[in-house]
Order: structure tokens, then C-alpha cells, then sequence
């Protein structure tokens, strides 16, 4: 079905499937649960970083327009990719994108924001707070930030050798902030100490996002927590938002026998790719 994107297979399989699927959801199987909200917190970026983001979007979006004229969609799958993954690092930060214009622009909006007004002012609250990234060079530029401006933390990516310390540490109240690596932290951890979840940059997949929020949002929290997504607006950030909203339908789909096989169409492209 991946392969052939055979939506007929995927009926078949479906039917197949409904009579013996048992689907228990989290408000079944953990009615105890605190509540959680979720949070869309937008971000301008100013005028340096826009008019790089628009610099770059022009020229991957002729890479990528020509790409598919030449060889289909199909066969243009990694140059549309490796477009969406530098609009990406644009918005997470500018130096993540190694271009001379890149270098030019030292500050990143999101960074900024989340650095000098949103980490003081939960941390003074008393929050516990985990920061998700896909990118461990953005987690590398965060932890400095941290340890300039004092606040304690730990860190988990995939080279931590140790993962139980940093788990321990946070868990025992020693640390108000968790760097993870979107990845490192989707599996086999428990933290419920934490209170609040950053995802600092948006990822396609929802259920690898909810999976990762629910390493604080588990049986055992005995505290609202509060999930917050940081976007910048007008960007690729606020598109994958919108496709990740269709995306949870068509997995919800699936699981009710109500959904066809899904793929990244030229139109999905070319409302990634849009101008700011």
C-alpha cells in the first residue's frame, strides 16, 4: 500500500481489520488524568530573518518546480525534502543553515522568544518544563543560551550515554528544564515531573509529537500540563501545522475504516513552498 499507494488494498485491509481492532484511547484507559491544553504560540519573525526565509524560499522553490517538471514528483522526493528542511532551519534558527547569507543573520525570532520571555516567566512560576527539538544542533544552541543566563538544566539526545541521569535528575526536582531530542525522548522514558512541553519546532508526523508529549502526559501525572507549539507565522511551520491537523484525521480515519492512502501531492509542495 506504501509502495503502490493502492487505496483499494488498503479498503481491503481495513475491512479486514475493523471486526478484531480494539481501539482503547488514553480518556478510556486513564480517566484519572489531569487535563491538557494545547497551544499554538506564534512568533513574528523581524525583518532580517524574513527576508533570509524569503531569499531561501525563492531558490528552493525554483529548485524544486524544475525538479518536477524534469522527473515527476515521484522522483523529486529528496530535493523537495532537503527544500523543506532549509525553510525548517530558517525559522528554528538561522545558523543552522550553513550559507554564507545565513551567517549574516545572527538571531532567531522563536529563539528569542522562547530565551527572554516565555523560560523566565514559566520557570518563575514554578513550571517544570520540557523542550522538544528535532534538530540537536538547535538543542546545542539552546544549552548555551541556558547556561548563559543561569538556568539549570539537563539534556538527552541519542550520543547520551547515560540516559537514566538526566532522567533521574529531572524526576528528583534537581533541574527545571529538559533539552530532548524529538527522537531520543519518544520512547521508554517517564517524566512526569514536568508540567509543560515546548515543542520548539513542528515535526510532519502528529503521533511522534504526541508521543513525545506523553513522557510527561502519562498514567501517574497528578498535574494539568500544558503543551505548547511554537510557529512562526507565515512560514512552513504554520503549513505543517495545518497539514499535521489533516494528517490526525487520516490516521483517525484509518483506525475507523474511514480514510484513503495518504501522500505528499504537488499541491502540498506548492502550499509548503508558498511566500511569506
Amino acid at each position: 500500500m506504501e509502495k503502490k499507494q493502492d487505496p483499494t488494498a488498503q479498503q481491503r485491509l481495513t475491512a479486514r481489520l475493523q471486526p478484531v481492532l480494539l481501539r482503547r484511547t488514553k480518556d478510556a484507559v486513564a480517566k484519572d488524568l489531569p487535563p491538557k491544553t494545547e497551544l499554538i504560540n506564534a512568533v513574528e519573525l523581524d525583518k532580517a530573518q524574513a527576508d533570509l526565509y524569503e531569499t531561501i524560499r525563492a531558490t528552493v522553490d525554483k529548485r524544486v518546480r524544475e525538479a518536477i517538471a524534469d522527473q515527476g514528483i515521484e522522483k523529486s522526493q529528496l530535493i523537495v525534502l532537503d527544500a523543506l528542511l532549509k525553510l525548517r532551519q530558517v525559522c528554528c534558527h538561522p545558523s543552522l543553515l550553513k550559507t554564507e547569507s545565513a551567517k549574516k543573520v545572527e538571531t532567531s525570532a522563536k529563539t528569542e522568544y522562547l530565551m527572554d520571555e516565555m523560560l523566565p516567566e514559566l520557570i518563575e512560576e514554578g513550571r517544570r518544563i520540557l523542550i522538544f527539538s528535532q534538530f540537536t544542533s538547535m538543542l546545542d544552541i539552546l544549552e548555551r543560551m541556558l547556561k548563559e543566563r543561569g538556568i539549570r538544566y539537563v539534556k538527552l539526545t541519542g550520543s547520551t550515554e547515560d540516559r537514566m541521569k538526566p532522567v533521574e535528575q529531572f524526576q528528583n526536582g534537581d533541574m527545571p528544564v529538559f533539552l530532548i531530542s524529538l527522537k531520543a525522548g519518544g520512547v521508554g522514558i517517564t517524566l512526569t515531573a514536568a508540567d509543560t512541553v515546548i515543542h520548539y519546532d513542528p515535526w510532519w508526523n502528529p503521533a511522534i509529537e504526541a508521543q513525545a508529549t506523553d513522557r510527561a502526559y502519562r498514567i501517574g501525572q497528578k498535574k494539568p500540563v500544558f503543551v505548547h507549539k511554537l510557529i512562526c507565522q507565515g512560514t512552513i511551520e504554520e503549513r505543517i501545522v495545518e497539514m499535521q491537523r489533516r494528517k490526525s484525521a487520516l490516521i483517525n480515519g484509518l483506525l475507523t475504516g474511514n480514510t484513503d492512502a495518504s501522500r505528499l501531492t504537488q499541491d502540498d509542495v506548492r502550499e509548503l513552498l508558498a511566500p511569506l
